[in-house]
């Protein structure tokens, strides 16, 4: 579970890396030249344009549409990433018996937990790094339409409800419901998850995070944020269902315990 969170402490400082210092305040166009630019933001800026233009000419609906268009693109990777997390999680009870049988810290005693471990994963056809792959692929996918939604120049010439889309809400609501939902989202993925320090801290920085960069980003990236978060709610509910009902049963029956 550490390496999880690691891993996810990790996307984000990247994803914070490239969103900041990849050509960032440069326009993209059709003659913007790198891999990057050619073949991942400009063709998801063309179409957020083509998308507005089928809107009418509403950008804050081309945005929603095309946020949607992609989260259900990559949904077969998070369907498999969260089947990868629930075979890890069942495995839990016996890699936590192999850890106290090979208590010993010395090299040869871990080295027997590890192959006791492998030997456990291939037993139960269990790959440790199959949930780590496909939010690996996911990551260049909305980097890129995150510098798309920043760098599509038609984007800031409109507004959208009560903002502008290339000005930061001025009312802060967008970046309070992008934390809000964040955590929801982020609270639903961890429903039936024994609680540690790390999680319940993870749980509360990203929502944090999120605030703090809409609040000073534009209005089309917190939409870009909230729209992304409000789907990820509805699609985990539906696929760690069962999960999330098991989940609140244990809390209510702890309740009424007490």
């Amino acid at each position: 579970m550490k390496k999880r969170i690691l891993l996810s402490i990790g996307l984000v400082f990247i994803m914070a890396l490239l969103t900041g210092c990849t050509e960032y305040n440069q326009p993209i166009t059709a003659e913007s030249t790198g891999f990057w630019n050619e073949y991942i933001v400009y063709p998801l800026s063309l179409l957020i344009v083509k998308a507005a233009e089928l809107a009418g000419g509403n950008f804050g609906v081309s945005i929603i549409l095309v946020t949607i268009l992609i989260r259900l693109a990559i949904l077969p990777l998070m369907i498999k990433q969260t089947k990868s997390s629930k075979a890890m999680q069942a495995l839990q009870p016996e890699m936590q018996k192999l850890k106290e049988k090979y208590s010993s810290k010395d090299q040869q005693t871990q080295q027997k937990l590890q192959q006791e471990t492998m030997a456990l994963f291939q037993k139960h056809g269990v790959n440790p790094l199959a949930g780590c792959f496909p939010l690996i692929v996911q990551m260049p996918i909305l980097i890129g339409f995150y510098h798309a939604i920043s760098r599509t120049t038609e984007i800031a010439e409109h507004n959208f409800l009560w903002f502008d889309l290339g000005s930061p809400d001025p009312l802060y609501l967008l970046p309070l419901i992008a934390g809000v939902t964040t955590f929801i989202q982020q609270k639903m993925m961890m429903a039936g998850v024994e609680n540690n320090p790390q999680m319940q801290m993870m749980l509360w920085i990203m929502p944090v995070m999120i605030v703090v960069f809409a609040v000073n980003f534009p209005a089309a990236l917190s939409l870009y944020w909230v729209v992304g978060n409000i789907f990820m709610i509805v699609q985990t509910y539906f696929i760690k269902g069962p999960d999330l009902k098991k989940a609140k049963e244990t809390a209510n029956a702890g309740g009424a315990k007490k």
